[in-house]
């Protein structure tokens, strides 16, 4: 079942590959009413604990298949359901530490039906963004 919040509590924790801490991951929801194709989708930021992390180190996982930003933005024939769960997956070594985070997502999507003057995404966060936002959450906790 989703949480309300673009952000989901379930999901988030440390990647371990062969035993070895390697990265982190965090899970979202789309805020958009109806989905969205991968390709309409508009990724800004990543920041946990005020640590902006770079398209080159994330990995989307949607519909149990793993894309870069780059491989996303020419994925027109994947979905990405309103009830499914993607997972933003970083490769950090060694991962967060345990205890509380703050994590910001910021990502939108393009609507083929809007004027183009409109249909524009600022990944910094300020008011030209149209169908998408800033979504913040304090206090997630990595055991």
């Amino acid at each position: 079942m989703l949480e309300q919040d673009v952000i989901q509590t379930r999901g988030f924790h440390n990647l371990i590959e062969n035993g070895i801490i390697t990265g982190f991951q965090i899970c979202v929801r789309s805020d958009y009413y109806r989905g969205i194709w991968l390709s309409q989708l508009r990724v800004g930021k990543l920041i946990v604990d005020g640590i902006s992390y770079p398209e080159e180190m994330i990995r989307c996982e949607v519909n149990g298949k793993e894309y870069t930003i780059a491989e996303m933005k020419h994925e027109s024939n994947i979905f990405w359901n309103i009830l499914d769960v993607a997972k933003i997956k970083v490769k950090k070594a060694g991962g967060l530490s345990q205890g509380f985070h703050t994590v910001v997502v910021r990502f939108a999507a393009s609507c083929s039906y809007m004027p183009p003057i409109l249909d524009r995404f600022d990944g910094e966060g300020d008011d030209v963004s149209f169908n998408g936002g800033t979504y913040v959450k304090d206090k997630m906790i990595i055991v």
